[in-house]
């Protein structure tokens, strides 16, 4: 027996032939040789670099006070833009169609997962994206992967920018289409490549309308210009973008360009405080979509609860588009106070500040020191940024109170202060 010290617990192992067993307390279960070394390696390397992740120690982590190893601190980590997630409307809905649905969905939509409420609420989503039909999805991950998968294909050429969400870049790996990437908002440049592709079969665009870790916008009508210019279908994610910007509908709505823009997608995981993707358009792209889109023909269709609950909360947010307005007021206060404390947070023009620091160690560190003075912010770290520009990504939320944003701006204060100690 050799014993190995794992990355969270110890571990009894044996080497058999080319294999590796494990004996927990209540399970044996074998990995070749080839895989442990692999896994291992990767994880010591993980570990090594400041980079592994974990679960954290969270309850109530929507909430605007959420609690961190037994601490409540204000949470500046979700996407609950609006702080609808747990608004009395959307769990009085939930619960009422739980009471008339049951629980589950028991299967696909294609076969008995429908029901009249999925219905309502892809036809007001319609109305309310102003586009003929509406489709959902279990998550817009899945919604993303669906858009790519049956729109692109062998003799698609896509074209998509540096930042794009990782769904995207899954989604176009999956469908065999030609992936030519832009730098990061750089017109000219997605000129460029689009000029040196412009004899494709096919060719499409996609990009997010706000970037989830930088909270800056897609420039979105030079984009719709060139997408006209080189006969290009044009696809945007404003995951991020609705319930908070054009009335909550989005960035292309409040651009005028929801006509320009072939296929919209979104999600209430976030502004809407629920659960689920969405993708919008013309009825023939949906239909389209419904037939060959996998992740919605093979997945069992969301639960009667969450569809309660979106409907409520596309209602508030089509009834009263105000807290979208208030986020964004407070949040270029908050980053105002920020860069003039000497912090860098790039080009963000939303909800999402990051505050870039460099380096992995300097991220946690500020982490742990926002921790201290009450206050939950993310630190991301690459491979979900690039390297050299971990950061610190705080989400504002419309019922911060007057008394939360002092409380961020002191924090972030000391922070400073500690930072060029």
């Amino acid at each position: 027996m050799v014993a190995i010290l794992g990355h969270e617990s110890y571990f009894s192992c044996s080497a058999f032939k080319t294999s590796f067993y494990f004996l927990l307390p209540d399970f044996v279960f074998m990995i070749p040789k080839s895989f442990y070394r692999r896994i291992e390696g990767e994880l010591t390397e993980l570990e090594k670099s400041s980079l592994l992740r974990t679960v954290p120690e969270v309850d109530f982590g929507a909430d605007k006070e959420l609690v961190f190893k037994g601490k409540r601190l204000l949470n500046l980590a979700s996407n609950d833009y609006l702080g609808l997630s747990k608004d009395q409307s959307l769990a009085t809905a939930a619960i009422k169609a739980v009471e008339q649905y049951g629980c589950g969905s028991a299967a696909s939509r294609l076969v008995t997962g429908n029901f009249r409420l999925y219905d309502e609420l892809e036809r007001e989503l319609a109305a309310f994206k102003e586009q003929e039909d509406s489709m959902l999805f279990t998550s817009g991950y899945a919604a993303n992967l669906a858009i790519m998968d049956s729109f692109a294909g062998r003799r698609t050429v896509v074209f998509s920018d540096k930042l794009n969400h990782a769904s995207i870049l899954d989604g176009i790996r999956m469908s065999g289409a030609r992936q030519v990437r832009y730098r990061h908002n750089d017109i000219a440049h997605l000129k460029k490549r689009m000029e040196a592709s412009k004899d494709a079969d096919e060719k499409l665009l996609v990009t997010d309308t706000i970037f989830s870790m930088d909270g800056d916008l897609a420039y979105l009508e030079e984009i719709a210009d060139l997408c006209d210019f080189y006969d290009t279908m044009l696809v945007v994610d404003e995951a991020h973008a609705e319930g908070v910007f054009g009335s909550g509908k989005g960035i292309a709505h409040e651009r005028g360009l929801v006509r320009r823009v072939d296929l919209h997608m979104g999600a209430f995981s976030k502004g809407f405080g629920s659960l689920g993707g969405a993708v919008s358009g013309r009825k023939d792209l949906i239909s389209y979509l419904r037939n060959k889109g996998r992740s919605f023909v093979f997945s069992t269709a969301l639960s009667p609860a969450v569809i309660g609950a979106n409907l409520a909360a596309l209602r508030m947010v089509a009834e009263d588009p105000s807290r979208g307005d208030k986020l964004l007021h407070m949040s270029r206060d908050v980053k105002t106070y920020l860069e003039s404390c000497g912090f860098d947070c790039g080009q963000s023009e939303s909800q999402i500040i990051p505050v870039i620091l460099g380096d992995n160690e300097t991220a946690l560190t500020a982490r742990d020191r926002l921790i201290e003075a009450g206050i939950y912010a993310a630190a991301i770290r690459p491979p979900t940024v690039p390297e050299g520009t971990a950061r610190l990504r705080l989400s504002l939320r419309a019922d911060l109170t007057e008394v939360d944003l002092q409380k961020i701006k002191a924090a972030f204060g000391g922070l400073k202060a500690e930072l060029e100690k």
